[in-house]
């Protein structure tokens, strides 16, 4: 792994696990000092988490980009494109087996599962359901847009009742899509992505001073 390549999976770990909180100010030079790099590399992973909306340019310097509420909102939109269309390839596989794997994935959690697991199977399985319908560029997209959401959901996953939800909903999205009832499984995804979005929204607006107690940016637009 080169230089760059740590620094930006270091950093990204941090950003994402809320390490490094929204709206947090970032040099290059605590940057270099904390994982032993020089300055290119530093840019140039910047650059890369830029690109993935994890960061911001702030004047000459860096802002681990605010949580943007308009945003979550724009993305539950393009994530219920992508991920329906990938869903209906799935649907029309002759052997959907696969759905079996990740119904184990979240099979996986229970009472004892940290919160931290339970974040991290949420979001893969939108990203392994993607990955069945056998397009690599909708599993992408996919990926992509969880990505830039997980820091909004890790705020969510404290709340038991939501993930208690969200699991019953995955479950049931599995069992059309096993059944092949394309029509079915669409409406169920759909139902769950413009849910969770509302829940999401809601949940994080009324925190948002309790958030910004913590040093947490959260914006409206």
């Amino acid at each position: 792994m080169s230089q760059m390549q740590n620094v930006e999976k270091q950093l990204r770990e941090m950003i994402l696990g809320l390490e490094v909180g929204p709206g947090e100010r970032l040099t290059e030079r605590w940057i270099e000092s904390r994982f032993g790099a020089s300055r290119t590399p530093v840019r140039a992973a910047l650059l890369r988490l830029e690109t993935e909306g994890l960061v911001c340019r702030d004047g000459r310097g860096w802002t681990v980009s605010p949580i943007n509420l308009a945003k979550l909102e724009q993305i539950a939109v393009y994530r219920e494109a992508v991920e329906v269309a990938a869903l209906g390839l799935t649907c029309a596989l002759e052997d959907r087996s696969a759905v079996d794997v990740v119904e184990a994935m979240l099979d996986s959690c229970d009472a004892s599962t940290p919160r931290e697991e339970w974040h991290r199977v949420g979001m893969d399985f939108h990203i392994e359901l993607a990955r069945l319908s056998g397009n690599e560029f909708l599993f992408r997209a996919v990926r992509d847009a969880m990505t830039r959401l997980s820091r909004a959901r890790w705020l969510e996953v404290r709340d038991e009742a939501a993930l208690g939800r969200a699991w019953a909903e995955h479950h049931a999205i599995l069992a059309a899509v096993r059944a092949g009832v394309a029509d079915k499984a669409a409406r169920l995804l759909s139902a769950h992505i413009t849910g969770s979005r509302d829940r999401l929204v809601m949940s994080l607006h009324n925190d948002r001073r309790g958030l910004r107690a913590r040093g947490f940016a959260v914006v409206a637009a």
